[in-house]
């Protein structure tokens, strides 16, 4: 499978770059600033997320698109636009779209919203987790074929254990309540949508 990865620098993405390599796909790993080091197999290539007929013949190339970009802090009003930019250029090149979103969109056990429960988003993170709802509704208004993972509440670098539990539209938690999950093993849980795609348009993972 050809794979294009939009936002390919962030801890989320490069980390799909490097679990969809490891499987044997190919990948175009899409960025706007500095690389880190790519693996063997991966294509880099300079292009803005808002940039829609750029992006349009890259999509075009491929068989599937992951969008993993994150706004920078003080940059999050800048989610809408980028994810309409990204829908849009998936329309125009007929391919799905999966987002890598975030957890504020899901339910709690309360049947509150995530992004309103300060036992998972502390105040100083409640605009970034709002961004992650308002993306979630840019999707929903449009008529691209899209799909969107939200992580657990807590998303960190660590270690790929290769499992991982798959939930619905609720906060996927273990026994003590905490919801977490490695970057490594989100990677997974996006190759593994991406190779045998579910019936969800929004669903969760997380250990």
């Amino acid at each position: 499978m050809k794979i294009a990865v939009v936002g390919a620098a962030g801890m989320a993405g490069s980390r799909v770059v490097a679990e969809a390599v490891r499987r044997g796909h190919e990948v175009t790993a899409v960025h706007r600033g500095t690389l880190p080091p790519l693996p063997s197999g991966a294509l880099p290539v300079r292009a803005d997320a808002v940039d829609r007929d750029r992006l349009t013949g890259l999509f075009r190339a491929v068989d599937a698109v992951v969008g993993a970009t994150r706004p920078r802090e003080g940059e999050e009003d800048a989610v809408g636009p980028t994810t309409a930019a990204l829908l849009d250029a998936a329309v125009n090149a007929g391919r799905r779209i999966l987002f890598i979103g975030g957890a504020g969109p899901l339910r709690t056990d309360a049947d509150g919203l995530v992004v309103d429960d300060p036992r998972y988003v502390p105040a100083r993170y409640r605009t970034i987790a709002a961004a992650s709802v308002t993306q979630l509704r840019v999707c929903e208004a449009h008529a691209a074929d899209w799909v969107y993972l939200s992580p657990p509440a807590l998303l960190e670098p660590g270690s790929r254990l290769g499992t991982y539990r798959r939930g619905g539209t609720v906060l996927v938690t273990a026994p003590d309540g905490s919801s977490r999950i490695s970057a490594e093993d989100l990677a997974v849980a996006v190759l593994d949508e991406l190779e045998e795609p579910g019936d969800e348009r929004h669903f969760g993972v997380g250990y």
